[in-house]
């Protein structure tokens, strides 16, 4: 089980830095599809005392982020008639050693905070911070209000990670609590991006400073 925890955050990892490069809107959404996915396969290992709940939050974890919310993506993607995120605020490159950056903080902090629990692997805590870090960064660093959809997703990714590693007792009341507020969040932000794009013809957030006039 160590070895496919391990294996796990290495994913998340490389995920997240992928997704600091990337460009094109479809791949950015089946990178966090993917992470969704291993994420939900990680409640497993993690509880195994509970194994019942345990499955039945991975489960809904993969359905709703490998399955339900890349649907409603790719529907805004076509609908919004965007294929690529064009000059973020910050380059890919910068991003990408600005992703750097943030693994070795989250690393250094991650080895001060104490686990509750011993069993806890001691990677939970710095890889869920930087997971929730590079969701940040995404959300203030990126122009498409696609691009930001998708940097929440990965902000809560990383408190569903620290969620599952770290809530022992009602682990599924917690995270299934967390499913539906993120559920909310991202139809009304499929409505916002909607708007966005008949009023302005485009789904480019910067253009909304032309409202100040």
């Amino acid at each position: 089980m160590n070895v496919w925890i391990e294996t796990t955050f290495i994913f998340l990892v490389l995920t997240n830095l992928r997704l600091l490069g990337l460009s094109r809107l479809g791949a950015c959404i089946r990178t966090v599809a993917l992470q969704g996915v291993i994420l939900g396969l990680l409640a497993l290992p993690l509880n195994q005392e509970d194994f019942q709940s345990a499955l039945i939050v991975s489960l809904g974890s993969i359905v709703v982020k490998g399955v339900v919310f890349p649907w409603l993506l790719f529907r805004a993607v076509r609908e919004a008639n965007v294929r690529r995120e064009i000059e973020p605020y910050i380059g890919y490159i910068p991003s990408i050693l600005l992703g750097v950056v943030l693994l070795g903080i989250s690393l250094w902090l991650g080895s001060r905070l104490p686990l509750p629990d011993r069993a806890v692997p001691p990677l939970v805590v710095p890889i869920a911070l930087f997971t929730m870090l590079v969701g940040l960064f995404l959300i203030v660093s990126r122009k498409q209000a696609l691009t930001q959809v998708l940097g929440y997703l990965v902000l809560e990714n990383g408190i569903y990670a620290l969620g599952v590693a770290l809530v022992l007792k009602e682990p599924m009341l917690v995270e299934l609590g967390v499913l539906l507020d993120v559920l909310v969040a991202v139809f009304v932000m499929g409505i916002t991006i909607f708007q966005i794009n008949r009023t302005f013809d485009d789904i480019d957030t910067g253009k909304l400073s032309s409202l100040k006039d």
